[in-house]
């Protein structure tokens, strides 16, 4: 008999990838007018060269909810944060830009593929 493959069992990579064609496809997610325009956080220093940036992030951050859920918008910001670079002064982390987060969120609860509780 043939197991059943859950979403640990597949590639974290492979896995976001097929997801994020999945929501291109389907269209349920509409994407934002300024998504060719924004950065992604404080510490980059253009927008993401590639044009399927958002399905991606959508992709990863429904992954990581089904993985571990009670996760909000300050624990992405922290996840998808990273070091901002100074010139010839040292580097500090930065978190990433929560508006990006909490669209998404609203996207994929509007879909009905994450949902909100009380508890978090």
């Amino acid at each position: 008999m043939a197991t059943s493959r859950k979403v640990k069992d597949v590639s974290p990579h492979e896995f976001v990838k097929a997801y994020a064609a999945h929501l291109k496809r389907s269209g349920k997610i509409e994407l934002p007018e300024w998504t060719d325009i924004v950065k992604t956080g404080k510490l980059k220093e253009l927008a993401p060269y590639d044009a399927d940036w958002y399905y991606i992030r959508a992709a990863s951050i429904a992954r990581k909810i089904y993985l571990r859920g009670g996760r909000g918008v300050g624990s992405f910001r922290r996840i998808y944060g990273g070091n901002q670079r100074n010139g010839s002064r040292p580097r500090h982390f930065c978190k990433a830009s929560g508006s990006i987060i909490r669209h998404i969120l609203q996207q994929l609860e509007t879909q009905h593929i994450i949902e909100i509780v009380a508890t978090g």
